[in-house]
């Protein structure tokens, strides 16, 4: 019995060697009854039941979202309504999601469990508190996952449970009165884009120029109604992939992407190879109007003028370029034209629309009926919408900017909280260590046991192998650990590489040196 008791002794301090953090990890100093341990200790990952008898949702990101309707499915990866689950594949990797109602998890989820010796909520804080970490420093390149390493071995910061509390409802009162700034905020962001759409309204109906109409002497009957044909030529663009017969040479060009509602994105251009004697064909010239064929709804049509930001550069065959008659139609009054809910309403009229996109053709955009007043207006009513939209943008730069100070403010907050700073700590409350021997004690732990019929035949086989290898000589490198079996050296470390994914065994640094070690040998 005795000797029983010495061996949970010492199993149970190889375990915290495991998960609590050492002095000279510590990101910072934390108060005395709280503990540095490894995000290991408090959560784990996992999939959902495999069933096939039941009809449900199927929970992905777009859905989850609120950007996608609701998929039936009858099999899958079966979760419960209230279960959390982390997006593990992806540009946002790290993502936390609540699943609504009972149903089936995406491919790109893993299962969120957490410690019933954690308060939920300030573990949850803490891994959004680390977004743009993960977001960073995701795996793979060609579909980014996330850093399960790093996710595991990420130092978190452990208080008593009452102080966890604390902080989490200190964090979300406050949290709530930001997030109510916030929401007005955006309120008023969007009453600017819709002074914007009254400007536009008023200019493309003779109202925004009514007085200097009179002034002028010219009448609201001065003005013309058009097909944009009969006042401008147009222009399509060079088709990627084409094959070249002749001389060729590299120029920068114009994706859809670049093109957006009143502005260009030049962040990323990209080339293109074409024929010498087919440039002059394609290339831009200043004061050309930039008309996207298609995209979402709110896309439909945009148009920019280009101001040959970029020297001798084409535009793609999904760009048409419409360049206005001189002395006839000013480009940026078409553009504005354009983005007013005047053309908008043309465009989405006449365009090819599928379930969330929409399209619309040259011939389209070349009967697209174009309000023309005289020159001397077009260029008072540009000056005057110049005026008014300069104005809106810097109160909305403003706007923007109180979003990013109250997201900072956030951020402060949270590390105050991680840092015991928020002043609730009870320095006489229990100590967080005795928190932690009380989760490694517990038989069930939050590691699931690994049910081992999801685990292939050789992977199986093999895990039993390192197991027994780990039990009788202790930590050992995988070098040493791969003399103990019979696998070639490329499918060993596939192995390992998928048995500490499924924290069968865990690596442990020791300065320069990695060790593996079982984990749990006593419940396997």
């Amino acid at each position: 019995m005795e000797r029983n008791k010495k061996a949970d002794i010492s199993t149970l301090n190889q375990r915290l060697d495991v998960f609590l953090v050492q002095t000279e990890e510590e990101p910072y100093v934390l108060p005395e009854n709280w503990c540095w341990v490894r995000q290991r200790l408090v959560c784990s990952l996992s999939d959902g039941e495999k069933r096939n008898d039941l009809t449900g949702p199927y929970f992905e990101v777009r859905y989850l979202r609120g950007k996608k309707e609701k998929k039936l499915v009858n099999s899958g990866k079966y979760i419960k309504k209230g279960t959390r689950v982390i997006l593990v594949d992806g540009e946002n990797s790290g993502e936390i999601f609540t699943v609504p109602e009972d149903g089936y998890m995406g491919s790109t989820f893993k299962v969120l469990k957490i410690s019933d010796n954690i308060t939920d909520e300030y573990l949850l804080l803490f891994i959004t508190s680390k977004k743009d970490l993960y977001k960073n420093n995701k795996k793979g390149s060609a579909i980014p996952h996330l850093n399960k390493e790093l996710f595991f071995s990420m130092p978190f910061p452990l208080p008593p449970v009452s102080e966890q509390e604390r902080i989490v409802k200190i964090v979300k009162s406050i949290f709530s009165k930001l997030d109510k700034a916030i929401e007005n905020v955006y309120n008023v962001l969007e009453s600017f884009e819709k002074r914007k759409d009254i400007i536009l309204q008023k200019a493309f109906c003779g109202q925004l120029t009514e007085k200097w109409r009179k002034n002028h002497n010219i009448e609201l009957e001065d003005w013309k109604v058009k097909t944009l044909i009969d006042v401008a030529t147009l222009q399509t663009g060079v088709m990627k992939g084409k094959h070249n017969t002749g001389e060729t040479v590299q120029l920068p060009y114009l994706r859809v992407a670049n093109v957006q509602d009143g502005f260009l994105d030049l962040e990323e251009i990209k080339e293109i190879e074409i024929e010498v004697g087919k440039v002059s064909r394609y290339l831009l010239r200043k004061g050309d109007v930039l008309f996207t064929e298609g995209g979402d709804f709110d896309k439909l049509g945009r148009g920019t003028v280009w101001e040959e930001q970029i020297p001798n550069c084409l535009h793609q065959n999904h760009i048409f370029v419409v360049r206005p008659d001189e002395g006839i139609l000013n480009p940026y009054f078409l553009s504005y034209q354009a983005g007013s809910k005047y053309g908008k309403d043309y465009f989405l009229r006449c365009s090819k629309q599928t379930t969330n996109l929409a399209s619309i053709n040259s011939t389209q955009l070349k009967e697209f009926p174009v309000k023309v007043p005289p020159m001397l207006e077009q260029l008072e009513i540009v000056a005057l919408i110049n005026y008014l939209v300069d104005i809106e943008n810097r109160a909305k730069d403003v706007i923007l900017r109180v979003i990013e100070h109250i997201d900072i403010i956030k951020k402060a907050i949270l590390h105050q909280a991680f840092c015991g700073q928020l002043g609730t700590n009870n320095p006489n409350e229990e100590s967080a260590y005795s928190l932690i021997i009380k989760i490694l004690s517990e038989e069930d732990n939050i590691k699931p046991k690994r049910n081992v019929a999801v685990i292939s035949k050789e992977i199986y086989e093999m895990s039993l192998t390192a197991i027994e290898a780990l039990q009788k000589f202790g930590r050992l490198t995988p070098e040493e650990l791969k003399g103990k079996t019979k696998l070639d050296i490329d499918e060993f470390y596939l192995q390992i590489k998928e048995l500490i994914e499924n924290s069968i065994i865990i690596e442990i640094r020791n300065g320069n040196k990695v060790y593996l070690e079982a984990v749990d040998n006593a419940n396997r």
